[in-house]
Parts: structure tokens; C-alpha cells; sequence
């Protein structure tokens, strides 16, 4: 019976998710940390996961401002670039992908996982990343509707890609733009292969579940939907694995999590400011 409802909520969510996006909630959701842009970063670089644990080991206190964050890959050169133009590209590269502010919702979140679920790094950052750029997003469902085993070769995602956006990229950056989206999905997991990328399952976390709860809701969605938005998707596992991760990021106090039968509830007063649930209470 619940497989029966799941299967409901997942055909209505991801209707309803394109509804979202097109109707005035995009303010609101811009609040939050989601982005609108028509463009990526995925455009020159991949979700660049490695440099994120740099700056997150070199700039400890989650508390600070944005331009602590950019002080230390621009002056203090924490990232161990060459030069500081490249520096510059990286802050602005980072602040695309994941804010680095924590005033802004998705990026306190971030943080708050990361420092709590070391495991859950690849998903935390490819869930941030998938919320902020376009293209990623637009190609995550091509990666994830391959079975495991399946080679994901970058021919094919040039071409899924041209289809999408036809006309838009040159040969070369159409191949530049898919070789950094499957660097990205191999980095999170979904991916396996230095040049033959084959389609693998990654292994998601209660923090990771959590963050992608935390997203879904968010953008409006409640109960058992939460569970089957895109971004529990990206976890990679079915809907009773996401409600198990739940159960555990519950017992840990990261979320609270109540279920009665198919009925379910998830809400987050650890990571939501009083400002933001009032826009949140405005959004229902």
C-alpha cells in the first residue's frame, strides 16, 4: 500500500515541481538559496567537490560572512592556486555553486551536514549544486535513468545536451560541458571510471537525506511527497531506504520525523531561522 502512494506522490511531484518553478514562489525560493540563472558553472568546472573540503578545513567557524570565505581563497590562498586571477575564478565559482554565505538557508544547511555526516560530502555537494545550476540540473536525469552497469559514454550526453539546448554551445564546449557533468556524477558517486564512465549506485547518508528533505520542503512539498522529490532521486534509493535515513537523522536530532502509517511529517527547527519560517508559513 505504501509503494502504492509512493508511486501517486512521485508522478504528481514531479509535475508539480515544474508548476513551482514558473509561479511566483521563485522569489521566495531565490531567498532560500535557490538559483534561477539559465546558465552553470558546469559551463568551465565540475561541482568541484575537493576544493569545497579545502575551504571548509580552512575556514572553520560555519558563522562566518561571505568575505571571510573569499579572503581565504583569494588572499590566503587556502585553495593553492597559481595565480590570483585563478583564485578569483574559484571564489566566484564557488559562491555560484553553493552561496558561502550563511545567511542564505541552503548554504547553513550545507554546512550543518557537513559537519555532522563526513560520508554524506559528495551527495551534500551535488544536492547544493543541483538546486543552483541549470545545467546540472537539466542533466541529472539522463545520468540517473541509466541502469547500473550501463557506460555513459559523453557522446551521448552531447547529444542529449544539444537536444536541450539547441544551438546554444559550440562542439567544444558541448564536450567540455559533458565531461564536467560526468566528473561531477562520478564524484558523487553515480558515476564509475576514469574514461569509460559506467553508471554505479552511490550510497546515501542520513545527512545527505536529510539536506535533500530539507530542499523538497522548501520548495513547498510536505508529507509522504518529500520523499520522492527530485532531490531524494538523487540519493539514488528507493523511498523506504529515504524514510530509513529520515528515522536515523530523527534519532540524531539533525530533523524531527514523525510517521503514522503512511502518514508523515518532517520539519527542521534546527535549521530554519524564525524569519524563514514565516516566509514558509506566507509559501503554504
Amino acid at each position: 500500500m505504501l509503494h502504492d502512494v509512493f508511486k501517486r506522490i512521485t508522478i504528481y511531484n514531479f509535475d508539480s515541481h515544474n508548476h513551482i518553478m514558473k509561479n511566483p514562489h521563485k522569489e521566495l525560493l531565490s531567498k532560500f538559496g535557490f538559483s534561477f540563472s539559465k546558465s552553470g558553472v558546469h559551463m568551465a568546472r565540475t561541482i568541484m567537490l575537493e576544493d569545497l573540503e579545502f575551504l571548509f578545513e580552512a575556514v572553520i567557524d560555519s558563522a562566518v560572512a561571505r568575505d571571510e570565505y573569499v579572503k581565504a581563497i583569494v588572499e590566503h590562498n587556502c585553495l593553492k592556486k597559481r595565480s590570483v586571477k585563478t583564485r578569483q575564478l574559484t571564489a566566484g565559482h564557488l559562491k555560484s555553486l553553493y552561496v558561502l554565505d550563511p545567511s542564505v538557508t541552503i548554504f547553513r544547511a550545507l554546512r550543518f551536514f557537513w559537519q555532522r555526516d563526513s560520508d554524506g560530502h559528495p551527495l551534500i555537494a551535488l544536492l547544493c549544486a543541483y538546486a543552483r545550476d541549470a545545467i546540472l540540473k537539466s542533466s541529472a536525469a539522463f545520468i540517473l535513468n541509466f541502469s547500473e552497469g550501463k557506460v555513459v559514454t559523453r557522446e551521448a550526453l552531447e547529444a542529449f545536451l544539444e537536444n536541450k539546448y539547441f544551438g546554444r554551445f559550440s562542439n567544444a564546449t558541448l564536450k567540455s560541458v559533458a565531461q564536467n557533468i560526468n566528473s561531477s556524477f562520478t564524484k558523487s558517486g553515480h558515476l564509475i571510471g576514469k574514461v569509460k564512465k559506467t553508471r554505479s549506485r552511490t550510497t546515501p547518508t542520513s545527512g545527505a537525506a536529510a539536506y535533500a528533505l530539507l530542499l523538497g520542503y522548501l520548495e513547498g512539498i510536505r508529507g509522504a511527497a518529500l520523499f520522492t522529490t527530485e532531490y531524494t532521486r538523487l540519493l539514488d534509493c528507493p523511498p523506504q531506504r529515504v524514510i530509513e535515513l529520515a528515522e536515523e537523522a530523527s534519532r540524531r536530532g539533525w530533523i524531527i520525523f514523525k510517521r503514522i502509517g503512511d502518514v508523515m511529517e518532517v520539519v527542521f527547527p534546527s535549521l530554519l531561522t524564525s524569519q524563514e519560517m514565516e516566509w514558509i508559513r506566507e509559501q503554504n
